[in-house]
Protein backbone atom coordinates (compact mmCIF):
# COMPACT_ATOMS: atom_id res chain seq x y z
CA UNK A 1 0.00 0.00 0.00
CA UNK A 2 1.14 3.48 -0.70
CA UNK A 3 0.91 6.15 1.78
CA UNK A 4 -1.73 9.09 0.59
CA UNK A 5 0.54 11.46 2.39
CA UNK A 6 4.06 11.76 4.68
CA UNK A 7 2.26 14.40 6.27
CA UNK A 8 1.26 13.54 10.15
CA UNK A 9 -2.98 14.40 11.02
CA UNK A 10 -1.96 13.45 14.49
CA UNK A 11 1.19 12.62 16.66
CA UNK A 12 1.72 11.80 20.59
CA UNK A 13 4.19 12.29 22.71
CA UNK A 14 5.01 10.67 25.80
CA UNK A 15 1.64 10.26 26.82
CA UNK A 16 0.95 8.89 30.01
CA UNK A 17 -2.65 8.16 32.01
CA UNK A 18 -2.88 7.05 35.74
CA UNK A 19 -5.72 5.26 37.86
CA UNK A 20 -5.54 4.67 41.28
CA UNK A 21 -3.50 1.90 41.60
CA UNK A 22 -2.56 1.20 37.95
CA UNK A 23 -0.35 3.28 35.05
CA UNK A 24 -2.61 2.64 32.14
CA UNK A 25 -0.11 4.34 29.70
CA UNK A 26 3.50 5.18 30.30
CA UNK A 27 4.92 7.68 27.86
CA UNK A 28 3.33 6.36 24.82
CA UNK A 29 3.88 7.80 21.23
CA UNK A 30 2.07 7.42 18.05
CA UNK A 31 1.46 8.91 14.97
CA UNK A 32 -1.07 8.69 12.26
CA UNK A 33 -0.38 10.35 8.49
CA UNK A 34 -3.21 11.99 6.79
CA UNK A 35 -4.99 9.32 4.49
CA UNK A 36 -3.78 6.56 7.00
CA UNK A 37 -5.26 3.55 7.68
CA UNK A 38 -3.38 2.36 11.22
CA UNK A 39 -3.46 -0.09 13.36
CA UNK A 40 -3.42 -0.21 16.79
CA UNK A 41 -2.71 -3.81 18.36
CA UNK A 42 -1.94 -5.13 21.60
CA UNK A 43 -3.49 -7.71 24.61
CA UNK A 44 -6.45 -6.95 27.01
CA UNK A 45 -4.91 -4.13 29.03
CA UNK A 46 -2.31 -2.77 26.61
CA UNK A 47 -3.78 0.33 27.06
CA UNK A 48 -5.24 0.86 23.78
CA UNK A 49 -8.81 1.74 25.14
CA UNK A 50 -7.07 4.46 27.22
CA UNK A 51 -5.53 5.96 24.85
CA UNK A 52 -8.81 6.06 22.48
CA UNK A 53 -10.49 7.97 25.24
CA UNK A 54 -7.52 10.29 25.79
CA UNK A 55 -7.85 11.09 22.10
CA UNK A 56 -11.51 11.65 21.98
CA UNK A 57 -11.33 14.27 25.31
CA UNK A 58 -13.02 11.38 27.11
CA UNK A 59 -9.81 10.84 29.75
CA UNK A 60 -7.74 13.61 30.15
CA UNK A 61 -3.44 12.52 29.96
CA UNK A 62 -1.48 13.06 33.04
CA UNK A 63 1.82 13.80 30.93
CA UNK A 64 2.77 14.35 27.43
CA UNK A 65 1.82 16.44 23.92
CA UNK A 66 -0.43 16.02 21.28
CA UNK A 67 -0.52 17.32 18.45
CA UNK A 68 -3.38 17.24 15.53
CA UNK A 69 -2.69 18.87 12.03
CA UNK A 70 0.61 19.98 13.58
CA UNK A 71 -0.64 21.94 15.96
CA UNK A 72 -0.83 21.21 19.83
CA UNK A 73 -4.17 20.62 21.19
CA UNK A 74 -5.09 19.46 24.95
CA UNK A 75 -8.07 17.71 23.80
CA UNK A 76 -10.10 18.59 27.23
CA UNK A 77 -13.20 17.63 26.40
CA UNK A 78 -15.33 15.69 23.80
CA UNK A 79 -16.74 18.33 22.02
CA UNK A 80 -12.91 19.91 21.61
CA UNK A 81 -11.84 16.86 19.78
CA UNK A 82 -15.23 16.86 17.60
CA UNK A 83 -14.26 20.42 16.72
CA UNK A 84 -11.23 19.03 15.28
CA UNK A 85 -12.10 16.20 13.29
CA UNK A 86 -11.69 13.64 15.89
CA UNK A 87 -14.55 10.97 16.02
CA UNK A 88 -14.44 7.47 17.46
CA UNK A 89 -16.61 4.46 16.40
CA UNK A 90 -17.08 2.55 19.60
CA UNK A 91 -17.89 -0.82 19.71
CA UNK A 92 -20.78 -0.32 21.83
CA UNK A 93 -22.92 1.82 19.20
CA UNK A 94 -24.12 5.05 20.14
CA UNK A 95 -26.95 5.46 18.26
CA UNK A 96 -30.89 6.06 18.99
CA UNK A 97 -32.99 3.28 18.06
CA UNK A 98 -36.41 4.30 17.61
CA UNK A 99 -35.04 7.00 15.39
CA UNK A 100 -34.75 7.18 11.50
CA UNK A 101 -31.39 6.90 9.80
CA UNK A 102 -31.31 10.41 8.58
CA UNK A 103 -32.07 11.40 12.32
CA UNK A 104 -29.47 9.29 13.59
CA UNK A 105 -26.56 10.72 10.87
CA UNK A 106 -28.02 15.07 12.18
CA UNK A 107 -28.71 14.09 15.66
CA UNK A 108 -27.83 17.17 17.67
CA UNK A 109 -27.18 19.14 14.59
CA UNK A 110 -30.87 18.93 12.78
CA UNK A 111 -31.24 21.32 9.25
CA UNK A 112 -34.45 23.73 10.31
CA UNK A 113 -36.59 25.32 7.76
CA UNK A 114 -35.68 28.86 6.83
CA UNK A 115 -36.85 31.43 9.89
CA UNK A 116 -38.32 28.47 12.18
CA UNK A 117 -37.19 26.13 14.63
CA UNK A 118 -39.26 23.31 12.80
CA UNK A 119 -36.96 20.47 11.11
CA UNK A 120 -36.40 20.91 7.38
CA UNK A 121 -37.22 16.89 6.65
CA UNK A 122 -36.57 17.31 3.29
CA UNK A 123 -33.36 18.81 3.39
CA UNK A 124 -32.27 16.01 6.23
CA UNK A 125 -33.35 13.06 3.94
CA UNK A 126 -31.70 14.82 0.92
CA UNK A 127 -28.44 15.24 2.78
CA UNK A 128 -28.74 12.06 4.53
CA UNK A 129 -29.12 10.34 1.14
CA UNK A 130 -26.16 11.90 -0.71
CA UNK A 131 -23.81 10.86 2.08
CA UNK A 132 -25.33 7.37 2.16
CA UNK A 133 -24.64 7.36 -1.94
CA UNK A 134 -21.32 8.68 -1.62
CA UNK A 135 -20.22 5.32 0.30
CA UNK A 136 -22.05 2.74 -1.84
CA UNK A 137 -24.90 2.47 0.76
CA UNK A 138 -27.74 3.21 -1.77
CA UNK A 139 -29.70 0.46 -0.06
CA UNK A 140 -29.80 1.76 3.21
CA UNK A 141 -33.12 4.28 3.25
CA UNK A 142 -32.39 7.31 5.40
CA UNK A 143 -36.11 7.43 6.37
CA UNK A 144 -35.78 3.79 7.90
CA UNK A 145 -36.16 3.28 11.51
CA UNK A 146 -32.36 2.41 12.76
CA UNK A 147 -34.03 -0.86 15.37
CA UNK A 148 -34.73 -2.73 11.96
CA UNK A 149 -31.34 -2.22 10.42
CA UNK A 150 -28.72 -5.06 11.08
CA UNK A 151 -25.85 -4.19 13.62
CA UNK A 152 -23.75 -3.77 10.41
CA UNK A 153 -25.88 -1.57 8.69
CA UNK A 154 -26.32 0.21 11.97
CA UNK A 155 -22.84 1.08 11.98
CA UNK A 156 -22.52 2.38 8.87
CA UNK A 157 -24.85 5.18 10.14
CA UNK A 158 -22.45 5.71 12.80
CA UNK A 159 -20.21 5.81 10.25
CA UNK A 160 -21.93 8.57 8.14
CA UNK A 161 -22.73 10.78 11.30
CA UNK A 162 -19.52 11.12 11.86
CA UNK A 163 -18.40 11.99 8.22
CA UNK A 164 -21.42 14.31 8.25
CA UNK A 165 -19.66 16.21 11.01
CA UNK A 166 -16.33 16.41 8.50
CA UNK A 167 -14.52 14.03 10.81
CA UNK A 168 -10.82 13.91 9.61
CA UNK A 169 -9.55 11.14 12.27
CA UNK A 170 -11.97 8.11 12.10
CA UNK A 171 -11.08 5.77 15.48
CA UNK A 172 -12.56 2.62 15.36
CA UNK A 173 -12.57 0.56 17.92
CA UNK A 174 -13.38 -3.03 17.26
CA UNK A 175 -15.91 -2.41 14.57
CA UNK A 176 -15.85 -5.88 13.14
CA UNK A 177 -16.63 -7.86 16.80
CA UNK A 178 -19.84 -8.59 16.25
CA UNK A 179 -19.89 -8.15 12.23
CA UNK A 180 -21.11 -11.20 9.73
CA UNK A 181 -18.25 -11.77 7.06
CA UNK A 182 -20.33 -9.76 4.55
CA UNK A 183 -20.62 -7.16 6.75
CA UNK A 184 -17.08 -7.19 7.60
CA UNK A 185 -15.96 -7.43 3.94
CA UNK A 186 -18.21 -3.83 3.00
CA UNK A 187 -16.87 -2.03 6.12
CA UNK A 188 -13.32 -2.95 5.03
CA UNK A 189 -14.20 -1.90 1.66
CA UNK A 190 -15.59 1.54 3.00
CA UNK A 191 -12.28 2.10 4.94
CA UNK A 192 -10.35 1.42 1.79
CA UNK A 193 -12.97 4.11 0.25
CA UNK A 194 -12.52 6.90 3.42
CA UNK A 195 -8.66 6.60 2.63
CA UNK A 196 -9.24 7.69 -0.80
CA UNK A 197 -10.81 10.49 -0.01
CA UNK A 198 -8.15 11.46 2.90
CA UNK A 199 -9.87 10.74 5.98
CA UNK A 200 -7.14 8.89 8.10
CA UNK A 201 -8.35 6.04 9.85
CA UNK A 202 -6.57 4.68 13.87
CA UNK A 203 -8.15 0.95 13.30
CA UNK A 204 -8.03 -0.57 16.76
CA UNK A 205 -8.92 -4.62 16.16
CA UNK A 206 -7.86 -8.49 17.37
CA UNK A 207 -8.55 -9.47 14.15
CA UNK A 208 -5.31 -9.55 13.13
CA UNK A 209 -6.07 -11.17 9.04
CA UNK A 210 -8.03 -7.70 8.86
CA UNK A 211 -5.51 -5.16 9.96
CA UNK A 212 -3.00 -7.21 7.03
CA UNK A 213 -5.46 -6.33 4.56
CA UNK A 214 -6.33 -2.98 4.90
CA UNK A 215 -3.61 -1.27 7.07
CA UNK A 216 -0.51 0.53 6.11
CA UNK A 217 1.32 0.64 9.44
CA UNK A 218 0.86 -1.49 12.39
CA UNK A 219 1.06 0.18 15.96
CA UNK A 220 1.97 -2.30 19.41
CA UNK A 221 1.56 -1.54 22.59
CA UNK A 222 1.77 -4.24 25.69
CA UNK A 223 1.36 -3.50 29.32
CA UNK A 224 0.79 0.16 28.97
CA UNK A 225 3.95 0.65 26.65
CA UNK A 226 4.82 1.82 23.24
CA UNK A 227 6.42 -1.33 21.99
CA UNK A 228 6.66 0.24 18.28
CA UNK A 229 5.69 1.05 14.54
CA UNK A 230 6.33 -0.88 11.17
CA UNK A 231 4.95 -0.78 7.64
CA UNK A 232 2.32 -3.98 7.40
CA UNK A 233 4.24 -5.20 4.49
CA UNK A 234 7.74 -5.63 6.48
CA UNK A 235 5.84 -7.21 9.70
CA UNK A 236 5.65 -10.71 9.45
CA UNK A 237 3.18 -12.21 11.79
CA UNK A 238 4.99 -14.17 14.22
CA UNK A 239 7.18 -11.19 14.94
CA UNK A 240 4.05 -9.08 15.35
CA UNK A 241 2.66 -11.28 17.60
CA UNK A 242 6.10 -11.79 19.66
CA UNK A 243 5.80 -7.89 19.73
CA UNK A 244 2.17 -8.18 21.25
CA UNK A 245 2.85 -10.69 23.76
CA UNK A 246 6.18 -10.22 24.91
CA UNK A 247 7.20 -13.64 23.97
CA UNK A 248 7.42 -16.14 21.34
CA UNK A 249 4.12 -18.10 20.10
CA UNK A 250 5.35 -20.36 17.72
CA UNK A 251 2.08 -21.93 16.59
CA UNK A 252 -1.34 -20.20 17.23
CA UNK A 253 -3.51 -23.13 17.21
CA UNK A 254 -1.38 -25.66 19.15
CA UNK A 255 -1.40 -29.87 18.32
CA UNK A 256 -3.62 -32.56 19.70
CA UNK A 257 -3.34 -35.80 18.77
CA UNK A 258 -7.47 -37.31 18.46
CA UNK A 259 -7.97 -38.99 21.78
CA UNK A 260 -11.63 -39.07 20.94
CA UNK A 261 -13.34 -42.33 22.88
CA UNK A 262 -16.56 -44.18 22.18
CA UNK A 263 -19.86 -42.07 21.73
CA UNK A 264 -21.32 -41.26 24.77
CA UNK A 265 -24.56 -38.59 23.49
CA UNK A 266 -26.53 -38.79 20.86
CA UNK A 267 -29.24 -36.47 20.02
CA UNK A 268 -32.23 -37.16 17.20
CA UNK A 269 -34.08 -34.89 15.61
CA UNK A 270 -34.15 -31.62 17.16
CA UNK A 271 -36.73 -29.45 15.88
CA UNK A 272 -37.45 -25.60 17.28
CA UNK A 273 -38.61 -22.29 15.12
CA UNK A 274 -35.01 -21.90 13.03
CA UNK A 275 -33.96 -25.87 13.46
CA UNK A 276 -34.97 -28.82 11.51
CA UNK A 277 -34.74 -32.38 12.18
CA UNK A 278 -30.88 -32.03 13.54
CA UNK A 279 -29.44 -35.01 14.70
CA UNK A 280 -25.87 -35.70 16.06
CA UNK A 281 -23.43 -37.70 18.14
CA UNK A 282 -20.23 -36.85 20.94
CA UNK A 283 -17.44 -39.35 21.69
CA UNK A 284 -16.02 -39.10 25.61
CA UNK A 285 -12.50 -36.57 24.88
CA UNK A 286 -14.05 -34.90 21.63
CA UNK A 287 -14.04 -31.65 20.27
CA UNK A 288 -16.78 -31.82 18.11
CA UNK A 289 -17.22 -28.17 15.69
CA UNK A 290 -19.74 -26.40 14.81
CA UNK A 291 -19.90 -23.95 11.51
CA UNK A 292 -22.05 -22.01 9.69
CA UNK A 293 -22.86 -19.04 8.27
CA UNK A 294 -25.11 -16.28 9.68
CA UNK A 295 -28.14 -17.45 9.73
CA UNK A 296 -27.09 -20.84 9.35
CA UNK A 297 -28.68 -22.06 13.49
CA UNK A 298 -25.96 -23.13 14.86
CA UNK A 299 -26.53 -21.37 18.45
CA UNK A 300 -30.34 -22.10 17.69
CA UNK A 301 -29.76 -25.93 18.11
CA UNK A 302 -27.50 -25.55 20.96
CA UNK A 303 -30.31 -23.13 22.86
CA UNK A 304 -32.85 -25.90 21.53
CA UNK A 305 -31.26 -29.00 22.86
CA UNK A 306 -30.98 -27.18 26.36
CA UNK A 307 -34.43 -26.50 26.05
CA UNK A 308 -33.65 -22.67 26.46
CA UNK A 309 -36.00 -22.22 23.04
CA UNK A 310 -38.97 -24.04 22.80
CA UNK A 311 -38.13 -27.21 20.95
CA UNK A 312 -39.27 -30.71 20.15
CA UNK A 313 -36.59 -33.21 20.41
CA UNK A 314 -36.89 -37.14 19.62
CA UNK A 315 -34.57 -38.39 21.58
CA UNK A 316 -31.11 -37.43 23.54
CA UNK A 317 -28.97 -40.21 24.81
CA UNK A 318 -26.33 -39.82 27.63
CA UNK A 319 -24.31 -42.62 28.42
CA UNK A 320 -26.50 -45.18 26.70
CA UNK A 321 -29.21 -43.85 28.81
CA UNK A 322 -32.64 -41.52 27.24
CA UNK A 323 -32.45 -38.56 29.29
CA UNK A 324 -34.98 -35.68 29.16
CA UNK A 325 -33.00 -32.35 28.83
CA UNK A 326 -36.47 -29.66 28.97
CA UNK A 327 -34.72 -26.98 30.64
CA UNK A 328 -31.37 -26.19 31.33
CA UNK A 329 -31.63 -27.24 34.59
CA UNK A 330 -32.02 -30.50 33.32
CA UNK A 331 -28.83 -29.97 31.27
CA UNK A 332 -26.96 -29.00 34.27
CA UNK A 333 -28.18 -32.00 36.08
CA UNK A 334 -26.98 -34.10 33.59
CA UNK A 335 -23.44 -32.52 33.20
CA UNK A 336 -24.70 -30.48 30.55
CA UNK A 337 -22.92 -26.76 30.93
CA UNK A 338 -22.68 -23.77 28.40
CA UNK A 339 -20.09 -21.11 28.35
CA UNK A 340 -22.39 -18.57 26.20
CA UNK A 341 -21.32 -16.47 23.44
CA UNK A 342 -22.27 -12.84 25.04
CA UNK A 343 -20.35 -13.63 28.24
CA UNK A 344 -20.52 -10.50 29.98
CA UNK A 345 -24.84 -10.89 29.80
CA UNK A 346 -25.24 -14.29 29.60
CA UNK A 347 -22.00 -16.04 31.26
CA UNK A 348 -20.83 -13.38 34.21
CA UNK A 349 -22.39 -11.35 36.88
CA UNK A 350 -20.20 -8.89 36.44
CA UNK A 351 -20.84 -6.70 39.55
CA UNK A 352 -19.93 -9.71 41.52
CA UNK A 353 -16.62 -11.21 42.20
CA UNK A 354 -14.37 -13.77 40.99
CA UNK A 355 -15.03 -16.10 43.94
CA UNK A 356 -18.89 -15.83 43.65
CA UNK A 357 -19.12 -16.12 39.73
CA UNK A 358 -17.07 -19.58 39.84
CA UNK A 359 -18.76 -21.04 43.32
CA UNK A 360 -22.40 -19.78 42.52
CA UNK A 361 -22.83 -23.35 40.28
CA UNK A 362 -21.63 -25.53 43.56
CA UNK A 363 -23.54 -23.71 46.55
CA UNK A 364 -24.15 -27.17 47.65
CA UNK A 365 -20.46 -27.88 48.58
CA UNK A 366 -19.74 -24.94 49.86
CA UNK A 367 -22.95 -24.63 52.18
CA UNK A 368 -24.01 -27.29 54.86
CA UNK A 369 -27.04 -26.15 56.16
CA UNK A 370 -26.46 -22.56 57.70
CA UNK A 371 -22.98 -23.24 57.68
CA UNK A 372 -20.72 -21.79 54.94
CA UNK A 373 -17.43 -24.01 54.65
CA UNK A 374 -14.69 -21.38 53.63
CA UNK A 375 -11.76 -23.73 54.01
CA UNK A 376 -13.68 -25.67 51.05
CA UNK A 377 -14.78 -22.78 49.22
CA UNK A 378 -11.65 -21.03 49.33
CA UNK A 379 -9.66 -24.29 48.44
CA UNK A 380 -11.85 -24.69 45.05
CA UNK A 381 -11.77 -21.50 43.84
CA UNK A 382 -7.48 -21.30 44.21
CA UNK A 383 -7.07 -24.86 42.80
CA UNK A 384 -9.16 -24.01 39.43
CA UNK A 385 -7.78 -20.45 39.28
CA UNK A 386 -4.58 -22.02 39.07
CA UNK A 387 -5.29 -24.96 36.50
CA UNK A 388 -6.91 -22.46 34.20
CA UNK A 389 -4.05 -19.48 35.13
CA UNK A 390 -6.81 -16.93 35.66
CA UNK A 391 -4.93 -13.49 36.00
CA UNK A 392 -6.39 -11.25 38.86
CA UNK A 393 -5.12 -9.33 42.15
CA UNK A 394 -7.49 -11.33 43.99
CA UNK A 395 -10.69 -13.91 43.97
CA UNK A 396 -12.36 -10.79 45.52
CA UNK A 397 -11.42 -9.05 42.16
CA UNK A 398 -14.79 -7.70 40.66
CA UNK A 399 -15.16 -9.75 37.79
CA UNK A 400 -15.88 -6.62 35.37
CA UNK A 401 -12.70 -5.47 36.15
CA UNK A 402 -10.98 -8.04 34.58
CA UNK A 403 -9.59 -8.45 31.09
CA UNK A 404 -11.74 -10.14 28.41
CA UNK A 405 -9.17 -13.35 28.16
CA UNK A 406 -9.67 -13.75 32.01
CA UNK A 407 -13.20 -13.16 32.00
CA UNK A 408 -13.75 -15.98 29.74
CA UNK A 409 -11.57 -18.02 32.24
CA UNK A 410 -14.16 -17.37 34.94
CA UNK A 411 -16.71 -18.78 32.75
CA UNK A 412 -15.34 -21.53 32.03
CA UNK A 413 -13.79 -22.28 35.46
CA UNK A 414 -17.68 -21.99 37.18
CA UNK A 415 -18.31 -24.94 34.51
CA UNK A 416 -15.49 -26.51 35.36
CA UNK A 417 -15.96 -27.23 38.96
CA UNK A 418 -19.41 -28.72 38.58
CA UNK A 419 -17.43 -31.67 36.68
CA UNK A 420 -19.23 -31.77 33.35
CA UNK A 421 -19.52 -34.57 31.11
CA UNK A 422 -20.24 -31.75 28.48
CA UNK A 423 -19.10 -28.33 27.75
CA UNK A 424 -20.31 -26.17 25.12
CA UNK A 425 -18.55 -23.34 23.99
CA UNK A 426 -20.03 -20.64 21.88
CA UNK A 427 -17.58 -18.40 20.49
CA UNK A 428 -15.23 -18.49 23.35
CA UNK A 429 -12.57 -16.27 22.04
CA UNK A 430 -14.93 -13.81 20.40
CA UNK A 431 -13.31 -10.10 21.34
CA UNK A 432 -10.43 -11.48 23.05
CA UNK A 433 -6.35 -10.69 22.44
CA UNK A 434 -4.27 -13.14 20.45
CA UNK A 435 -2.27 -14.14 23.34
CA UNK A 436 -5.33 -15.07 25.38
CA UNK A 437 -6.18 -17.27 23.04
CA UNK A 438 -3.79 -19.21 22.80
CA UNK A 439 -4.28 -20.33 26.44
CA UNK A 440 -7.99 -20.77 25.32
CA UNK A 441 -6.96 -23.33 22.76
CA UNK A 442 -4.79 -25.00 25.52
CA UNK A 443 -7.04 -25.30 28.04
CA UNK A 444 -9.53 -26.76 25.42
CA UNK A 445 -6.89 -29.38 24.72
CA UNK A 446 -6.29 -30.04 28.17
CA UNK A 447 -10.10 -30.37 29.39
CA UNK A 448 -10.73 -32.72 26.50
CA UNK A 449 -7.54 -34.37 27.30
CA UNK A 450 -8.97 -35.35 31.06
CA UNK A 451 -12.04 -36.74 29.01
CA UNK A 452 -14.35 -33.42 29.03
CA UNK A 453 -16.61 -34.05 25.50
CA UNK A 454 -16.30 -30.54 24.24
CA UNK A 455 -19.05 -29.26 21.81
CA UNK A 456 -16.89 -25.65 20.23
CA UNK A 457 -18.99 -23.23 17.91
CA UNK A 458 -16.95 -21.00 16.07
CA UNK A 459 -17.07 -18.48 13.28
CA UNK A 460 -13.62 -17.76 12.50
CA UNK A 461 -12.69 -20.50 9.84
CA UNK A 462 -8.70 -20.67 11.49
CA UNK A 463 -10.29 -22.34 14.26
CA UNK A 464 -12.66 -24.42 13.24
CA UNK A 465 -9.56 -25.63 10.75
CA UNK A 466 -7.22 -26.53 13.80
CA UNK A 467 -8.99 -27.30 16.78
CA UNK A 468 -11.91 -29.52 16.13
CA UNK A 469 -11.69 -33.64 15.99
CA UNK A 470 -14.86 -33.49 13.85
CA UNK A 471 -16.95 -30.69 12.30
CA UNK A 472 -20.50 -30.61 11.76
CA UNK A 473 -21.86 -27.88 9.19
CA UNK A 474 -25.11 -25.93 9.08
CA UNK A 475 -27.14 -24.27 7.00
CA UNK A 476 -30.73 -22.90 6.70
CA UNK A 477 -30.96 -24.60 10.13
CA UNK A 478 -30.18 -27.66 9.19
CA UNK A 479 -26.87 -30.05 9.73
CA UNK A 480 -25.90 -30.94 5.82
CA UNK A 481 -22.78 -32.55 6.88
CA UNK A 482 -20.00 -33.53 8.88
CA UNK A 483 -15.96 -34.10 8.00
CA UNK A 484 -14.16 -36.11 9.68
CA UNK A 485 -10.75 -34.38 11.08
CA UNK A 486 -8.41 -35.82 7.57
CA UNK A 487 -11.36 -33.60 5.52
CA UNK A 488 -11.75 -30.59 7.47
CA UNK A 489 -10.45 -27.51 4.77
CA UNK A 490 -11.61 -24.50 4.30
CA UNK A 491 -12.74 -25.48 0.39
CA UNK A 492 -15.08 -28.69 2.04
CA UNK A 493 -16.37 -26.76 4.63
CA UNK A 494 -17.74 -23.71 2.91
CA UNK A 495 -19.00 -26.22 -0.25
CA UNK A 496 -21.70 -27.66 2.72
CA UNK A 497 -21.70 -23.69 4.34
CA UNK A 498 -23.17 -21.88 1.26
CA UNK A 499 -24.62 -25.22 -0.85
CA UNK A 500 -22.05 -25.42 -2.85
CA UNK A 501 -21.86 -29.08 -5.25
CA UNK A 502 -19.43 -30.60 -7.41
CA UNK A 503 -16.19 -30.53 -7.41
CA UNK A 504 -15.18 -26.90 -7.67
Amino acid sequence: MEFNSEEKILTVRNLSKSFPGVRALNKVRLEIRKGEIHALVGENGAGKSTLIKCLAGIYQRDEGEVFFEGKKTELSSFEEAKALGIAVIHQELSIVPHMTVAENIFLGRFPLKKNSFLIDENEMINKASALLKRFDLNYVQPGKRVRTLSVGQQQMVEICRALALNAKLLIMDEPTASLASKETELLLKIMRNLKEKGVSILFVSHKLEEIYRVCDRITVFRDGEFIGTKRTGDLPYNELITMMVGREITEIYPKRKNKSGDVIFQVKNINAAAVHGVSFDLRKGEILGFYGLVGSGRSETIRALLGIDRNKKEAVRLNNETIQLNSPVDAIRHGIVLAPEDRKKEGLILKQSVEFNITITILKKIINGIRFRKTTNDQIVSDICARLRVKTPSIQEKTRLLSGGNQQKVVLAKWMVTDPKILILDEPTRGIDIGAKHEIYNLMFDIANNGVSIIFISSEMGEILNLPDRVNIMRGGRLVGSLEKENITDKNIMKMAIGGIGND
